[in-house]
């Protein structure tokens, strides 16, 4: 690798970590704002909020990747050209191709950080989430369980406890259990014991009462208790056994899943479509920098403006980036569809590599941008301040 090629490779690789960070950092942080009621209802610590939350990065990582990199290589070339570099470079006898050997180098090294988020990183740090917040539901009656605070542990099961006493005893507890579609059991005692045993995990209650409203009834009905067990079972246990999702596997779980695997058995169509996505994964770096550096990589005069240039390998990115997530979709119920895919980014890649060998410049038609020149000549005619006299 010669100066240039090491100049250049280092201006990419730069550009691309900082636009890497800066876009996964704002993107993380809108995806963790959805798990703040781990500190609120949930009752966890700021470690174990960023810890879980940021499990997820591996995941956000592997998806900007791509994006960027083409908005790297954009920058790279735009400063290239602004300096004149890529006109001296060309008028030195370095092709378009040449220059592009570089970025090549770059996109390598994008698309084996892409395929290694694809094949263990992402799904580890999913399934280390999952793990993670299945502890935090076997522990509900130690972490949910707050005082002065309303926990929510079922859609319609809410519990709150007034203080928590030395030795782990509970007092002023108020339970409102709306789970039955046909009642509504309301729960108050002076205070309650954990108990967990061979039957599982209760809330025993004393001295309390209990009121059930039963629908059809106008009034409820009342009973006052010296002891009354709770059953807690169901919120205590669940996170012993964890079920891993499609996402949280890694890409040989993919490529041989287990015959008697349940969730394999039950939607086959998007255990296809997940494994073709970890395959295309680093090949969209690839066909994302070719495209990019098709538009802008021609050498032109400061004078000639890179605009249309770099507004067209902006929509052209967006449109294979939606076109293939289109086939993503499709591939579930159509296998064909990810042939598809495979076919359209390696011909964007060959249609690419085929405009950087022959040195073709993309532009406008004349006939456009006489037309856009027109037209803001009109708008500058009509926004003309009139000269004072």
């Amino acid at each position: 690798m010669g100066s240039i090629d090491r100049y250049i490779f280092r201006t990419t690789l730069a550009s691309f970590a900082l636009v890497l960070v800066s876009l996964t950092g704002v993107i993380w942080i809108t995806q963790a704002l959805r798990g703040i009621d781990l500190m609120t209802s949930q009752g966890q610590t700021i470690l174990t909020f960023l810890g879980i939350t940021g499990l997820v990065i591996p995941s956000l990582l592997g998806v900007i990747a791509p994006i960027a990199l083409m908005i790297a290589v954009s920058h790279t070339l735009n400063k290239l050209a602004t300096d004149s570099e890529i006109i001296v470079m060309n008028a030195a006898g370095m092709s378009p191709f040449r220059l592009f050997v570089p970025f090549g180098y770059a996109t390598c090294a994008v698309a084996v950080l892409v395929t290694l988020i694809a094949s263990f990183f992402a799904p580890d740090g999913l399934r280390r989430i999952k793990q993670w917040d299945a502890e935090i539901t076997a522990d509900v009656l130690a972490n949910i369980l707050q005082p002065g605070r309303f926990a929510q542990l079922d859609q319609n099961l809410t519990i709150r406890i007034r203080e928590r006493q030395p030795g782990g005893d509970l007092s002023g507890i108020l339970i409102d259990d709306r789970r039955a579609p046909k009642e509504r059991v309301t729960i108050i005692a002076e205070k309650g014991t954990v108990v967990k045993n061979a039957d599982g995990s209760f809330l025993v209650l004393e001295d309390g009462n209990l009121e059930r409203f039963e629908l059809g009834k106008r009034e409820p009905a009342m009973v006052a208790f010296a002891r009354y067990a709770f059953d807690m079972s169901k919120f205590s246990n669940q996170g012993r056994d964890v079920t891993l999702g499609i996402r949280e596997r890694y890409l040989w779980e993919l490529m041989a899943p287990a015959e008697d695997d349940p969730i394999y058995k039950q939607i086959p169509g998007q255990f296809r479509q997940e494994l073709h996505d970890r395959f295309l994964a680093p090949i969209y770096p690839f066909a994302f920098a070719a495209l990019t550096f098709a538009f802008l990589g021609a050498p032109r005069t400061t004078r000639q403006s890179r605009n249309f240039s770099f507004g067209s390998a902006i929509l052209a990115v967006f449109g294979v980036r939606m076109a293939g997530f289109a086939c993503s979709v499709m591939t579930v119920k159509t296998p064909i569809a990810a042939l598809v895919q495979y076919l359209m980014l390696f011909g964007v890649l060959g249609l690419s590599i085929w405009i950087i060998i022959g040195g073709v410049v993309v532009e406008p038609p004349a006939r456009l941008m006489e037309a856009i020149n027109r037209s803001n000549a009109r708008i500058a005619r009509l926004f003309r301040r009139p000269a004072t006299a």
